[in-house]
C-alpha cells in the first residue's frame, strides 16, 4: 500500500558534525522550512554556546523553536512534541517539507514515539533528588533506579541526571514506574512519512577536532562573558535546564571557583562535549530506518536528495 502521509525529514547527529551547514543547503535546494531540534536554542540570550546560527544565517534559512523561551523558564521534551508538529502542521498545509535538524534525541524520540501519561514536575521531590544526588552521587540514584525499574536503569546513563531524575521523580510521586506507565501508552500513526538522516564524520579523530575547534571559537566570541551575564540577571541557577547544557554548565561552575586557569576550563568542556556526543551516536546507531552520510564526503548533499527521492517525494 502506498504511503501517502506527507515527508518530514529528521536531521540529526553528534554535536559539531556539520549539521547546520546541510540544512541550510537543504533549504536552497529543496521546498522545505527548518525546526530546530535542539534543546539549547530554544532559550534566548543562550547564543554562543549552544552554536546557534547568526542573524545573518537565519535570514537566510529561518529556522523555527529558535528564542522561544527565557532561560529561567523549563522546556521539556513534551513541550517540543507540541510546538514542533504545530509548526510541521504549518509547513505542510503550504505544501512544504519541514526538515527538523538537531542533536537533542529526546525531542525527537518523543515527537515520533509520544509522551506518556506521566505525572507532572513536582519540585518538591526533584529538590529532594537533587540533594541527595549532590551528597550520595549520581550513582547511588541510578542504584536506586536499578531497584525499582530496572528496565529504565538500562536506557538511562548513570551520568544523564535529568533523565535519572525524572525517572526517580515519576516513581515517587505516583507509585509506579516509568516503564510500565510507557508500556500503557496507546501506540498511533505518526501523521508524517519521516526520512531520517544521520549525519557525522566517519573518521571519529576528525569529529574530536570539530569540537575542539568549535570550542576555540565559542571562547573567542565571548562564551565566557555570555554566562557572566546570564549569572548577573539573579533569577537563574545551575539547576535549570538551560544552565545544565554543556558548556553553560562548566562555564558557570568556573565562574562560581572565581575564574582560575583557562585551560582547565577548555580540557573540561572538550571532554564533556566529546561525551555528549559519543551519547548521540549511541542513540542513533539504534535508530530504526536511519540513512547515515559521511559530512566530509564532497557530495553529501547529493546523497541526501537521493535519499529523499527515493522516498517518493
Amino acid at each position: 500500500m502506498t504511503d501517502r502521509r506527507p515527508l518530514a525529514i529528521l536531521l540529526m547527529g553528534p554535536t559539531a558534525a556539520g549539521k547546520t551547514d546541510l540544512a541550510f543547503a537543504l533549504h536552497e535546494r529543496l521546498d522545505c522550512e527548518l525546526i530546530s531540534m535542539d534543546s539549547a536554542m530554544v532559550y534566548r540570550g543562550m547564543d554562543i554556546g549552544s552554536a546557534k546560527p547568526s542573524p545573518e544565517e537565519l535570514a537566510r534559512a529561518p529556522h523555527r523553536l529558535i528564542d522561544i523561551r527565557d532561560p529561567a523558564e523549563p522546556y521539556s521534551a513534551a513541550d517540543f512534541r507540541e510546538d514542533a508538529r504545530r509548526e510541521m502542521r504549518q509547513i505542510t498545509a503550504v505544501g512544504r517539507i519541514p526538515v527538523l535538524v538537531g542533536g537533542t534525541m529526546m525531542y525527537a524520540k518523543r515527537l515520533l514515539e509520544g509522551v506518556a501519561n506521566l505525572p507532572p514536575a513536582d519540585p518538591a521531590i526533584r529538590a529532594e533528588l537533587a540533594r541527595e544526588a549532590e551528597f550520595g552521587g549520581l550513582a547511588a540514584l541510578h542504584a536506586e533506579l536499578a531497584r525499582v525499574d530496572p528496565e529504565a536503569a538500562g536506557r538511562i546513563h548513570p551520568n544523564d541526571p535529568q533523565r535519572l531524575m525524572r525517572a526517580l521523580e515519576v516513581y515517587r510521586a505516583s507509585g509506579e514506574t516509568l516503564s510500565e506507565l510507557w508500556r500503557r501508552q496507546q501506540p498511533e500513526t505518526f501523521p508524517w512519512k519521516v526520512l531520517s538522516i544521520g549525519v557525522t564524520p566517519y573518521d571519529r579523530r576528525v569529529l574530536h577536532e570539530r569540537i575542539a575547534l568549535r570550542f576555540e571559537a565559542m571562547l573567542s566570541a565571548g562564551l565566557v562573558a555570555e554566562v557572566e551575564a546570564l549569572r548577573a540577571r539573579g533569577d537563574l541557577h545551575p539547576g535549570l535546564p538551560s544552565m545544565k547544557s554543556v558548556g553553560y554548565r562548566q562555564v558557570w561552575e568556573y565562574l562560581d571557583a572565581g575564574h582560575g586557569e583557562i585551560e582547565s576550563l577548555r580540557h573540561r568542556i572538550i571532554v564533556a562535549t566529546r561525551q555528549l556526543a559519543k551519547r548521540q551516536l549511541t542513540w542513533l546507531r539504534s535508530w530504526p530506518g536511519l540513512h547515515w552520510v559521511d559530512s566530509q564526503q564532497r557530495d553529501r548533499l547529493g546523497q541526501i536528495l537521493k535519499f529523499v527521492r527515493e522516498s517518493g517525494s
